[in-house]
């Protein structure tokens, strides 16, 4: 969430000498995207931030696609995805393309080292547990319902304070950013955005380590991740400011956009990142025309793949679909509410629905992994009844 923040200390001027009580210098370190034409951050290191000891190739990081097949609705049970190990280690894509990338994690320890997503974008949807996301910018407590959104450059390593978490995983090589509409021209969000800039949770209490001994931070850049053993601790930033650092935003604090008449799936976007859109849907009232008719219409997806992982209640329009499951409506042929859930939603006033909508504009492929959670059944869920 691009606005101005700051924490610690650092000198009236960027670029010029700050000094330690002993009289050396802090490191200054200015961390920006897009070269130096994009947001940054400028930060005061008691370290070289180069310095490193040892480095070692860990392998490739590249998720493994399988044969997609013939074109069809699929559908995806993750409430029993193993659970083990911290959660980088567990994280489990299931799905992606050039832009995007889904997957899970259910992890059940907090992280022993440090880890760095050098080349992309990082949001960590909170489904279960509570912890704090530590970073050089400090730190961040997380809880249900969280996005949390991590720059790539970012080094962080995640405590949970819950015997385990579980999270849906969105990472990308562009920004993750509020939508353009919501904002004016200098980026302040807008009164008709469904949220605004005191729904932000920034870093707080910045944590200074200046201990030294061997630090393992595993850099995944160029579709690989790189151990690298520092010999210092890498939270050793005194300072900084700017517009570049992790941010949180609850889903609980969307406030949903309602009408007389069912309103297209724009209104549920909370961000956006190249080319791909991510939704909430959240509890709300339901149309209150007369005549309304609360379930969706049924739409072709033209151009983009919808997926959806449905974390609490019921959603009116999906029968068979269990809380955990992720569906793939890939463009290509309509979909919309199954058999008798349109007849079922007339006269419902309103959802306790909480799902995370992903449309993408280019194909998602599958990986290998995701193939084990098929729910095979799903496309034929549109088959009961007398076909009208």
């Amino acid at each position: 969430m691009p606005f101005y923040h700051r924490l610690g200390e650092f000198p009236q001027k960027r670029h010029t000498q700050f000094r330690k009580p002993d009289g050396g210098l802090y490191r200054e370190e200015v961390m920006g995207l897009e070269g130096f034409s994009g947001i940054q951050s400028i930060l005061y290191h008691h370290f070289l931030p180069p310095r490193v000891l040892k480095t070692e190739y860990l392998g490739p990081a590249k998720p493994e696609y399988a044969d997609f097949g013939a074109i069809r609705h699929r559908a995806f049970r993750s409430a029993d995805l193993p659970a083990g190990g911290d959660p980088v280690s567990a994280r489990r894509t299931l799905m992606g393309n050039n832009d995007v990338t889904l997957g899970l994690s259910r992890p059940t320890q907090s992280m022993d080292y440090y880890y760095r997503n050098a080349q992309a974008y990082e949001c960590w949807f909170v489904h279960e547990g509570e912890g704090i996301l530590h970073s050089q910018f400090g730190r961040l407590p997380f809880r249900p319902g969280d996005y949390i959104v991590i720059p790539y450059g970012t080094t962080w390593q995640m405590e949970l304070t819950t015997k385990e978490g579980r999270f849906f995983v969105v990472e990308t090589p562009g920004e993750i950013e509020p939508p353009r509409r919501y904002r004016n021209e200098f980026g302040q969000l807008l009164e008709h955005a469904p949220y605004c800039e005191r729904d932000i949770r920034l870093p707080e209490n910045l944590e200074v380590h200046t201990q030294r001994g061997e630090f393992e931070t595993r850099v995944k850049v160029r579709d690989g991740i790189s151990r690298h053993i520092l010999d210092h601790h890498p939270f050793d930033v005194v300072g900084w400011d700017g517009y570049l650092y992790p941010w949180i935003f609850s889903i609980h604090d969307f406030e949903p956009i309602t009408g007389r008449i069912h309103q297209p799936p724009p209104v549920h976007q909370t961000f956006a990142g190249r080319n791909f859109v991510l939704c909430s849907f959240v509890p709300r009232l339901f149309d209150y025309h007369p005549e309304g008719i609360p379930a969706p219409y049924n739409h072709s997806n033209v151009n983009s793949d919808e997926v959806i992982y449905y974390a609490e209640g019921d959603f009116m329009s999906r029968r068979g679909i269990d809380r955990c499951d992720l569906t793939l409506h890939p463009y290509g042929l309509p979909h919309g509410p199954q058999p008798g859930a349109t007849e079922a939603s007339i006269g419902k006033v309103e959802t306790k629905e909480l799902a995370v909508m992903v449309d993408t504009f280019y194909p998602l492929h599958l990986t290998t992994d995701s193939l084990e959670f098929e729910k095979e059944e799903y496309q034929a869920s549109w088959l009961d009844g007398n076909g009208e």
